[in-house]
Parts: structure tokens; C-alpha cells; sequence
């Protein structure tokens, strides 16, 4: 087992992002991104490929408790250097502290400053109220609420919170990869979450994600600890449904997806919680009974209209991209998507209108393409060693998440893909530390896959815009 992210490997993701962009800039030299954009992508790329590897080395021997500290720490300050930098910037750029083209966030903050100016009823009326729409969408703007009535409708102050849910998630990841694999994979893998560009990116949003990440790598941690737990008590198994509950607040396939992993958990991992075979079979019907009693409820209801609705929404999606001269957009299918949604989002390295924030995070997206090969690795290394059983909650909630997200039309949003990146980042992880001789040597044709990937997805946006 490799206890440590390789240098070399790290050498090797930074030298294909060079020549990516190198490429595509000069491929596409009129839609080239600006070099301050070019600059930040490479300190994105290099922070993460770079300090993993020798973070991953220098800290081996780190006692637990003193690296879990080390990691939150370090994710707090890389965070909250962010929201400030980030909140001058689009105060210059925007005229507002909100990112471009922040629909959402504005309706969000400008939601909550209201309700946070009314008495309580006013908002129990507005989320809960008889003329609401649902609640897939109901956390967050009730959460900046409760913020905002406390602190005032400062927005600094709910990215502040985000960087302590985002440091937490870190030493969360950690935690769970630790049980669930080794210490050294757990280690990696909390490393890679303190340093991922889109993570350290969203604490600067006024949006949901980083909440509902949070929420999602809660949930997995604590029903993890409970199926390993040998003495468990009532608070350990309330816990991961209050937070499998909270997750249809935020995103109704999250909860859908949230009693899938836990339901597949519960069945095939092989734990002390499960040697009683009564056990095992008591507690997989009563996952198979919330299934069908909540099937009826107005939450399962949304996820059933989700999913029934998902050509509806490919087809629509569709239409208004082609409506916007995205002329090609019809033909990124979930049938042609789906092969390759543990690698998507691809990376925006040209300029294209209404894009800014995808160039920001070209980086980040970057580093998901190039690691999708250790994501790949791990599935075969856990199906080779016939461990999979061991891994079916991260695994399942995972990877069901991002094929339900392919066949809906969003396969390559960003931010539709973001709460499957935890689990990937653990997947990266462990398949660093299986890596072989016969592996590694696979590694160079993805590089040049890698490439490929980037200026062909160059020509796509700029081609399918009518832009040459």
C-alpha cells in the first residue's frame, strides 16, 4: 500500500495542466482566458497536486487528534483568506459582494433579510405554509434566516460559517476514509478536501453548497460509525436520520440518494452492527418500509416528479441552450455523459459570455478530470480484492448520485455534480494508495486523455456558440 500521495504523480498533474491550457490557449488563441485567471488556476492546480504530496509525507507519523486539528486549521485559514479576497474582488467587479451572474444568491440573501425583518410567523407561513411549493429548496434560505436574525443581514458573516463547515467536512472526510479504508487513506483524503480549489471557491457564494456537503459527509461519517459501532445507543442512530431528514431540505435526490447508500449499507456491508443475520434483516425491512411509507409523502413525491421528468428536463435544458447558440448542447445526452460523470465537469479554459465563474473554477475542475483515473482505479481495486462490501455506503451514495445526475440533463453543471465530490476524493484517495507497477503505467496514455479532454471540450463550447 502507498501511504502517501506521490510527488511524481503530483509533478505529473501540474505538467498536463500546463499543457492543457497551453494548448487550448494557443489552439484558441482569441478566447484565451485572461493570464491573472490563468495565474490563479495555477496556483489552484499547484496547491493541491503539491502540498498533498508533501503534506501527505511530512505528516504520517502525526498523532490522530494533532492531525484532525492540523487539517481544520489549515482549511479554516486557506477559506477565510478566500471570502475576503473574494468579497473585495466582486465588491470592484460587481458593484455587490455577490459572484457574476448570482441569481440564486441574491434571491437567497434578499429572501432571508426580508424574513429576518418579520416576526417568525411571517416565515413559517412562507417555507410551510399552505401555498408552498415544495421543500427541496426550503435549508437554506431558512437557515440564512435564523443567521441573519441573529447577526443582522451581513453577508460575511454566513461565508465566516461557511469556512467552519467547510474545515469540519475536512476533518469529517478524514474520519470516515480512516474507518472505512486505513489511516493513511484517511489522511490523503482529508488533505485533498482542505486543499480542493471548488471547495475553498464556494465558502465565497452566497449559496447552499457548502451547507448541504456538509450535511452529506455528516450523514455518511455518523451511519459509518453506527454500522461499525459494536455498543451503539439511541443518539447514534438518530443522528444520521435527523441528517439524512435535513438533506430533502436542500436537494430532494440527495435525500432519495442519503436511504439508497443507507438501505445498500445496510444490506451488503459486512460490520459488527450485521453478523445477527435477524439483525441485518430486521433493519434492511425497515429501510425497505420508509421506502414505501415515504413514498407517499410530498418529499418522495418531488424525487418521483425528478426523476419521471428527467427527459422533460434534458429536452428543456436543451432548448434553451440551442435558444442561446449553444447549437451542440443536444447532443451531450445522459446515454453519452453518463460513461464519463466521474471525471465531468470538464474544464472551462476559454472565454465564452456568462462563463466567469467556470473560469474560476477552471482549476478545480481540472483536478476532478485528472483524478477520475484513481476514482476508476478504486472501483476496479475494490472489486478486484472483493472488498466492495466494506465500501457500499460511500460507493453506492456516490456513485448513485452522479447517474441520477447524468440522466437529468445537468450532467456537466457544476454545481448539480459538487455533493458527489466527498465521496470522490475518498475514491482518489484509495486508489493512490492501490496503486501497482501495472497501474501506474496507465497513467501516461490518461494524461493525453486528459488533454484531449480539455481542448475538445474548448471546441465544443466555442464551436456549439457559432464562435469560429
Amino acid at each position: 500500500m502507498i501511504p502517501f500521495f506521490p510527488r511524481q504523480i503530483a509533478t505529473k498533474g501540474v505538467s498536463v495542466y500546463l499543457t492543457s491550457l497551453a494548448l487550448v490557449s494557443v489552439i484558441f488563441f482569441r478566447f484565451s482566458i485572461p493570464l491573472w485567471r490563468m495565474g490563479m488556476g495555477l496556483v489552484f492546480v499547484f496547491g493541491f497536486f503539491m502540498l498533498t504530496a508533501t503534506w501527505s509525507k511530512k505528516w504520517t507519523r502525526m498523532p490522530g487528534g494533532q492531525f484532525a486539528l492540523q487539517i481544520f486549521v489549515f482549511s479554516f485559514i486557506l477559506r477565510f483568506f478566500w471570502v475576503i479576497a473574494s468579497y473585495f474582488y466582486y465588491m470592484d467587479a460587481n458593484g455587490d459582494p455577490f459572484e457574476f451572474g448570482a441569481a440564486d444568491a441574491r434571491g437567497y440573501h434578499e429572501t432571508a433579510e426580508w424574513l429576518a425583518s418579520e416576526p417568525w410567523v411571517v416565515a413559517r407561513e412562507y417555507f410551510f405554509g399552505p401555498y408552498t411549493t415544495g421543500v427541496s429548496d426550503v435549508g437554506y434560505p431558512l437557515y440564512l434566516t435564523i443567521v441573519y436574525k441573529i447577526f443582522g443581514p451581513f453577508v460575511l458573516i454566513p461565508r465566516f460559517i461557511k469556512c467552519l463547515l467547510g474545515a469540519w467536512t475536512s476533518v469529517l472526510i478524514y474520519r470516515l476514509s480512516s474507518r472505512t479504508f486505513s489511516e493513511p487513506v484517511g489522511r490523503m483524503a482529508g488533505i485533498m478536501c482542505c486543499l480542493m480549489p471548488n471547495f475553498i471557491i464556494y465558502c465565497g457564494y452566497h449559496l447552499k453548497e457548502v451547507g448541504m456537503l456538509f450535511l452529506d459527509v455528516a450523514f455518511l461519517e455518523r451511519l459509518d460509525y453506527l454500522l461499525r459501532v459494536r455498543k451503539y445507543n439511541l443518539w447514534n442512530i438518530i443522528l444520521p436520520i435527523l441528517l439524512a431528514a435535513s438533506l430533502f431540505f436542500f436537494r430532494t435526490v440527495l435525500g432519495a440518494m442519503a436511504i439508497f447508500a443507507a438501505t445498500t449499507a445496510v444490506v451488503f456491508t459486512n460490520t459488527p452492527m450485521m453478523k445477527k443475520g435477524g439483525r441485518r434483516i430486521l433493519i434492511a425491512g425497515w429501510g425497505a418500509l420508509a421506502i414505501v411509507v415515504g413514498a407517499g409523502t410530498v418529499i418522495l413525491t418531488e424525487a418521483e416528479i425528478y426523476w419521471e421528468q428527467r427527459d422533460e428536463n434534458v429536452v428543456r435544458k436543451r432548448e434553451n441552450q440551442a435558444a442561446r447558440g449553444n447549437q451542440w448542447a443536444q447532443y451531450a445526452t445522459g446515454t453519452v455523459m453518463a460513461p464519463m460523470i466521474v471525471a465531468l465537469p470538464f474544464s472551462t479554459m476559454v472565454v465564452t459570455e456568462g462563463q466567469e465563474n467556470q473560469i474560476t473554477k477552471h482549476g478545480g475542475n481540472y483536478v476532478r478530470n485528472f483524478m477520475a483515473f484513481f476514482t476508476l482505479l478504486a472501483i476496479f481495486e475494490a472489486i478486484r480484492q472483493k472488498k466492495w462490501r466494506n465500501f457500499a455506503l460511500i460507493g453506492s451514495f456516490t456513485l448513485g448520485y452522479l447517474f441520477v445526475i447524468a440522466l437529468t440533463g445537468y450532467s456537466n453543471a457544476e454545481r448539480f455534480l459538487l455533493p458527489g465530490l466527498p465521496g470522490l476524493i475518498i475514491m482518489w484517495a484509495y486508489g493512490i494508495s492501490e496503486l501497482r507497477w501495472e497501474s501506474y503505467r496507465l497513467l501516461r496514455p490518461w494524461c493525453f486523455v486528459v488533454i484531449l479532454m480539455e481542448i475538445s471540450w474548448a471546441f465544443f463550447k466555442l464551436g456549439s456558440r457559432g464562435l469560429f
